[in-house]
């Protein structure tokens, strides 16, 4: 299969001529060993048993070769991070090591490696990464401030973004028919209870108990439900609930192996606002684990179908899986500009901004999600009450819809479809 460059990889050149050491961080399936292999001129894969083994008697021996060295899977034998740490600290030269991890190890490093392995993060392809759409706005460009002209069309339909959802970013399964691709992730779902939990210490004894909580939280997705309430829809509420000090576990284990990626809470340093929400916005790694946890095609959710998983959510279950595809690829167009993504929830829900995306110095831009072709005066109500909170602390705002056209409203509001905006 063609690689297809992602956006990390600029990111990784980038940093490679400057630091020793690079750990790149993220699900299982999602390509880190494609990205990191275009680089390696010596690998280790230590999930092959042969050379696990060599790493577990003598991790030192796997930095000696010709650079960059690459350690896949490094988790599997957590001295493997010691030993770069220590090489690092001896006077690597820049590039010479790239780790890829799926999951952070059971048992930890003696050190952290701060200051030593820089991490990056690396998610599912955005949709740009797939090849879906001509991105014409630039997401680091709203970060600028300046208020880029906002132009462009596309002929991505509704259609096609519920078959995005569902056919999911992992890059080696989306050449498959459909029925194909749904065996392929439900085999990756069935592989997380059946083997990654036990390799991550927990071992499962009620399978089934764990499937229902992560449907659960799968109809939780663009949500802010809390555990509570997932516990309860993992039952439909009549009893037998997992116990908290099972699904808490759960939720360890899953963030661990990089399957929940919550979006957190914007809470700035600044305390202009008031009563602010400090829960966590629900999100899978990727909405099309989300759609077959519950059991969800194409047909279906374009169909108004919603899941027997009882979670209290405002609209339809579609529109919170749209969100979590934009939540996706915003996460991967601001991590370039250094910026981390947050959500902006008021208590009470009086107020809620979907994706705060935050430079480090604390200016935003401000991007609301909406199932729609059309951009109407309530639907950017709290951005523009955001905008008068803020001022000059409001870089841009927009709304990311399921339209033709982008374009910048008479009240300064960007209208950007998704498969127009890019990094």
């Amino acid at each position: 299969m063609e690689y297809r460059r992602r956006i990390v990889d600029d990111e990784l050149d980038d940093l490679l001529t400057e630091l020793p050491a690079m750990a790149l961080q993220g699900p299982r399936g999602i390509g880190k060993t494609a990205t990191a292999e275009r680089r390696a001129r010596t690998a280790w894969y230590l999930d092959d048993p042969a050379q696990r083994a060599i790493a577990e008697a003598d991790p030192f021996h796997l930095l000696d070769g010709e650079a960059p060295i690459l350690i896949d899977e490094w988790q599997r034998v957590p001295a493997v991070w010691d030993a770069v740490r220590r090489a690092v600290d001896r006077g690597s030269e820049p590039g010479r090591f790239l780790l890829t991890g799926s999951s952070s190890p059971s048992a930890a490093p003696s050190h952290s490696g701060a200051g030593r392995i820089v991490t990056l993060r690396m998610r599912p392809m955005t949709l740009a990464e797939r090849g879906i759409g001509e991105p014409t706005v630039s997401l680091s460009r709203l970060l600028r401030g300046d208020h880029p002209q906002i132009a462009g069309s596309t002929g991505v339909t509704l259609a096609d973004y519920v078959h995005e959802i569902v056919a999911s970013g992992f890059p080696a399964i989306r050449q498959l028919s459909d029925r194909a691709l749904r065996r392929q992730l439900d085999g990756y779902l069935s592989r997380i209870i059946d083997t990654d939990f036990e390799d991550q210490g927990h071992a499962v004894r009620r399978p089934e108990t764990l499937e229902r909580w992560m449907a659960a939280y799968a109809a939780a997705t663009a949500t802010t439900a809390s555990f509570e309430t997932i516990r309860d829809a993992a039952t439909g509420g009549q009893g037998d609930k997992p116990a908290k000090t099972a699904t808490v576990p759960y939720r360890e284990v899953l963030e661990r192996l990089w399957i929940l990626d919550p979006v957190l809470p914007w809470l700035p340093s600044r305390n202009w606002l008031h009563r602010l929400s400090q829960a966590p916005k629900h999100h899978l790694a990727d909405p099309g684990l989300a759609t077959r946890m519950l059991g969800l095609a194409t047909g279906a959710l374009l169909g108004g179908q919603e899941t027997s998983v009882a979670v209290p959510r405002d609209g339809t279950l579609l529109g919170h899986l749209f969100e979590s595809l934009v939540t996706l690829c915003v996460r991967v167009q601001a991590q370039p500009a250094e910026a981390r993504v947050r959500h902006l929830r008021l208590h009470g829900a009086r107020r809620e901004v979907d994706l705060i995306v935050e430079r480090a110095d604390q200016r935003i831009v401000a991007l609301e999600v909406k199932l729609s072709g059309v951009v109407e005066d309530a639907d950017v109500r709290n951005l523009i009450w955001l905008r008068d909170q803020l001022g000059e602390d409001l870089l841009d705002a927009a709304v990311i819809n399921t339209g033709p056209r982008a374009f910048r409203r008479a009240d300064g509001v960007a209208v950007i479809p998704l498969a127009l905006l890019g990094a």
